[in-house]
């Protein structure tokens, strides 16, 4: 293999991983807009959340997977008290609402962070049987931990898949995403789905931030951008789409890591570019429908 072969491979290696992440944060935020019609700006500070909470459990008990295996369920009832509390009665409401009450959460979880964890910047060990490198050529090597963070994200997209493909709980789903008033019709209770929908996006952003924390720092704000970048991925999937969601990220996320090496002087405008072209080509997004609302 030819050093420029490797070096290409590396960055495919790095957009995909990226882009993978993406998916997770992504997914639940489209399911969130889609179903729900909740604009959520917060969906950012839960990546963040879980960046900081695995930190904290991964000191405590020494261990990245025993600090998951708790971080997630704490996800899971953050998720189910928020909406509960702050997003059940903004159904049906203007979007400004929204808007105003989850860029609220974002200041709030923000200073809560500050608090507890201050505003250094914190690192995660890699588990100690990843914690080595893939040579790929002789001064080209790929860190273990990335590529199990591929395969890992792939294992939770297909179980996404299986889910809301093949499961009641995923049939429930994609009607409420499609006709709202007949899934209540048919007696299924919506707000129950509600509650399961903002509940598995709050736990998929936080689980992203929990296995991104290893191979980056944990550091204040961090949920900022993951959340814009989101949104694009968003918009060119097609709202409520996770198929789109999957592509979107992919596309993102390749055009971010070869922008950065290719045209660093445009890097920060390829994502918008690549959003752009394809809003052009298909206004509802890659998998969207068109006049959704």
């Amino acid at each position: 293999m030819s050093d420029g072969l490797a070096f290409f491979l590396i960055q495919v290696l790095n957009g995909v991983q990226e882009g993978l992440l993406l998916f997770l944060v992504a997914s639940g935020l489209t399911l969130v807009f889609g179903i729900m019609g909740i604009i959520n700006l917060a969906h950012g500070s839960f990546y963040m959340l879980g960046a900081y909470l695995v930190y904290a459990l991964a000191s405590f008990t020494g261990d990245l997977w025993t600090a998951i295996l708790i971080a997630v369920p704490l996800a899971i009832v953050l998720g189910l008290a928020l909406e509960a509390l702050l997003i059940r009665p903004l159904y049906g409401r203007d979007h400004l609402y929204q808007v105003l009450l989850t860029y609220g959460l974002i200041l709030v979880l923000e200073e809560i962070r500050s608090l507890l964890f201050g505003d250094d910047v914190h690192g995660v060990a890699v588990p100690a049987f990843l914690d080595f490198s893939i040579p790929l050529k002789d001064a080209l090597t790929y860190p273990a931990y990335r590529l199990f963070l591929s395969a890992l994200c792939l294992a939770i997209a297909g179980a996404m898949w299986w889910l809301i493909r093949y499961t009641r709980l995923g049939m429930a789903i994609r009607a409420g995403s499609t006709n709202r008033e007949m899934v209540q019709s048919l007696g299924i209770d919506i707000a129950w789905i509600y509650r399961v929908v903002f509940a598995l996006g709050v736990a998929l952003a936080a689980l992203a931030g929990m296995i991104a924390a290893p191979a980056a720092s944990v550091f204040p704000g961090m949920g900022n951008d993951v959340l814009i970048v989101s949104f694009v991925v968003v918009v060119i999937g097609g709202i409520g789409s996770i198929k789109g969601a999957f592509l979107g990220a992919l596309l993102v996320g390749l055009a971010d890591t070869f922008g950065q090496i290719y045209v660093p002087q445009l890097s920060g405008m390829t994502i918008y570019v690549l959003m752009a072209a394809v809003l052009l080509w298909r206004p509802a997004g890659l998998f969207g429908r068109a006049g959704a609302g």
